[in-house]
């Protein structure tokens, strides 16, 4: 049995090509260049940019430039800048360049926490605190993102309790949103719609983002899903760009505008100008230098039609316009 769509008014996309896109590129990209893509963002309707993280340069090198990226930024009073952050000391970084956002980032999976945060998971939650208290004194809200709330390379399936337990700690403290991350395209769509439905019942308008890889094809699927139980906030990377360092087997995120497309298609509002999406991701391959993920710039929106061969065209000439009803012959 088909469900209705459980959505209303528009559908919020958020970037994060630059931050978790950017961060397991092999190569160098330039400040000039993360700059420039960021600033092209800011005009396409997307709502918020993860514009960068704050973490240990030796752990993510291509991200060293963090506060370089957000000075040198053009200001869209309409978008959000936010900044990944995994404890006070990144924290305290973020604020002084300007982000107007943290987005705290701790791991369902202990294991997985040790590996991407080097420190326990309640060592973590201790600095959210941490966190939250000196966010409070800067006037700047923090966003809580779960890592593995869907599943977890190393320990497998987490348990549904232990997320809601962060979440409803992170809320008790102050957190001003949180975000389910499924960082290795472990989740389902029924998981999904789940997790949705119980996170609405909980915590009512509490602003929930989904962030979702498409490591086993599912990205799209599990968006849909997320949707029809009443989801409005997504994060997505432009081209399918990113994965964990972290954890073995990570592929990129859904893609930016192969989620704008679908939600199109479907007259699903979310203020952001695909066609431009879809140049910017098509330079998007000479700015990393290999290929990206992303299909619509492969395959072109589904109204992109063609012309049809020479052969059938003059066939067409021959019994009509295609659609049209040919005249029965007579005796």
């Amino acid at each position: 049995m088909s469900r209705p769509m459980a959505m209303s008014g528009r559908i919020f996309i958020q970037e994060v090509v630059t931050r978790d896109g950017f961060q397991n590129e092999p190569e160098w990209i330039p400040t000039s260049d993360k700059i420039a893509l960021i600033n092209d963002l800011s005009h396409s309707g997307i709502s918020k940019i993860e514009v960068s993280s704050f973490v240990s340069p030796r752990a993510i090198p291509n991200l060293r430039d963090a506060r370089e990226v957000f000075e040198g930024i053009e200001r869209v009073p309409t978008v959000i800048y936010s900044a990944l952050v995994p404890n006070l000391r990144g924290a305290e970084a973020a604020i002084a360049a300007g982000a107007d956002e943290l987005n705290f980032v701790v791991s369902a999976s202990e294991t997985h926490n040790l590996a991407n945060m080097r420190v326990p998971t309640a060592r973590s939650l201790a600095e959210l605190r941490n966190v939250l208290a000196l966010s409070g004194t800067a006037r700047k809200p923090v966003n809580l993102t779960i890592a593995t709330a869907f599943g977890c390379p190393f320990e497998g399936d987490q348990s549904p309790d232990r997320v809601f337990s962060m979440t409803e700690s992170a809320m008790s403290w102050g957190a001003a949103g949180v975000t389910f991350a499924d960082t290795t395209g472990m989740a389902h769509p029924l998981q999904v719609a789940r997790s949705v439905e119980r996170f609405i019942a909980q915590f009512g308008r509490t602003p929930l983002t989904l962030h979702f890889h498409n490591t086993r094809g599912l990205g799209l699927a599990n968006v849909l899903a997320a949707l029809q139980s009443g989801a409005v906030q997504f994060d997505t990377a432009l081209g399918g760009l990113g994965g964990c360092p972290f954890a073995p087997g990570a592929t990129g995120n859904v893609c930016s505008e192969d989620v704008v497309h679908m939600l199109d298609i479907m007259a699903v509002e979310t203020g952001v100008d695909l066609a431009r999406m879809i140049s910017l991701s098509r330079k998007l391959t000479a700015l990393v230098g290999h290929d990206v993920p992303g299909q619509i710039i492969k395959a072109g929106r589904a109204c992109d039609l063609h012309p049809p061969p020479v052969d059938v065209r003059d066939s067409l000439m021959r019994i009509g316009p295609p659609g049209s009803v040919q005249p029965a012959n007579s005796n």
